[in-house]
């Protein structure tokens, strides 16, 4: 009997699904130029509010984008980050206090709030009556970045970053659900900066620009580049204790959409790789937590770590008392700009943020 590949059954069944997203981009393209036209409105504020985001469902590097400007912008500004908290069990607009949790203000919220305890970072739904709220929560707020909020035109952010990945993008899909597409890929008139993902370290100039050609951007549009870089893993529970892996039996847990170059970067530098994988967003309980140790209790080498990545590690650190004894270390990320353009991105977010304060003053 001949069985298909799980590949060739999903492009089958997209195909199938092809007229539900014309449906599907017909009623986003009606509610863009419902927008566009100014008959629905969007709020602004008298602050700067940059907004992060793709046109895609699934990992662009939306989290590592939002901790980079974090990183740039709280050693002269009081931040704060604004998600809708995405499979989180509360509701409503909430600000990450002492005793918050991951279940409280979900994954990527809950890692801004583990990793930049000196920001504010707050959830909700409705982002246009959520900052209103932050800001009577926190008045000293200065600058607020919109995670994962590039769909969300109810929010008029004064800076638009919008991410596209290398292996996919937004130019060469379409709708869901036969494609990624949960916006239409004219909305990209909206960003000021569009920065191609999860490049190759080693892409080319001639590569560079042939992107661009196809990604066709309007003038004033700023494009970039940049690959995910890893950073040594450090221990789940004391971050200053880092590990190499070089020669390590790894068991590594994941809960991401996206695990190929989590692997292959780990399978470059381990000695040996197992994988435990789980669903996007899984929310850990005490049986996974037992069972993922004696997974690892399995492991004869003697060698032998556990890796997870830093949005699992917010909710694996919730079981300390069951895992302080084992080796779980974490595998932060960042991104890194390709072609010493780095200096030119960061003085983008700087200038605009100078502009919008001088634009305010006067």
């Amino acid at each position: 009997m001949l069985f298909m590949r799980s590949d060739a059954i999903i492009k089958v069944i997209r195909y199938l699904l092809f007229p539900v997203s014309v449906i599907y981009g017909l009623v986003v393209l009606l509610r863009n130029f419902l927008y566009n036209k100014k008959i629905l409105r969007s709020a602004t504020f008298n602050l700067p509010v940059i907004c992060v985001g793709n046109l895609s469902v699934g990992g662009t590097g939306k989290t590592p984008m939002t901790e980079y400007l974090i990183r740039l912008l709280k050693k002269d500004y009081l931040v704060a980050t604004l998600s809708r908290g995405y499979k989180r069990k509360t509701k409503g607009y909430l600000l990450a206090g002492k005793n918050t949790t991951a279940r409280d203000i979900g994954d990527e919220p809950m890692q801004f709030h583990t990793s930049f305890p000196e920001i504010r970072v707050a959830v909700g739904e409705q982002r246009a009556e959520a900052i209103p709220a932050l800001l009577l929560d926190a008045p000293e707020t200065e600058i607020i970045i919109l995670d994962d909020a590039f769909q969300h035109r109810p929010v008029n952010a004064g800076l638009n970053i919008l991410l596209t990945e290398f292996g996919n993008l937004y130019v060469d899909d379409f709708f869901l659900p036969a494609g990624n597409l949960r916006d239409a890929k004219t909305s990209a008139q909206r960003a000021h900066i569009i920065i191609v993902t999860k490049c190759p370290p080693d892409l080319s100039v001639r590569q560079k620009e042939k992107i661009t050609e196809r990604l066709n951007p309007l003038p004033g549009q700023q494009v970039f580049f940049s690959h995910i870089a890893y950073n040594e893993p450090c221990h789940l529970f004391a971050r200053d204790e880092k590990k190499k892996l070089s020669g390590s039996h790894v068991l590594l847990i994941t809960g991401i959409a996206n695990t190929g170059k989590l692997i292959s970067y780990i399978q470059a530098h381990a000695g040996h790789v197992e994988l435990l994988r789980y669903s996007d967003h899984h929310d850990f309980t005490h049986n996974d937590v037992l069972a993922l140790i004696n997974r690892f209790s399995s492991v004869a080498a003697t060698d032998k770590i556990i890796v997870t990545t830093e949005k699992d590690a917010v909710k694996l650190s919730n079981f300390k008392d069951i895992l302080m004894g084992v080796p779980v270390y974490v595998l932060p990320i960042h991104h890194a700009f390709l072609f010493d353009e780095q200096p030119e991105f960061d003085a983008t977010i700087l200038n605009f943020i100078k502009e919008f304060s001088a634009k305010e003053v006067n």
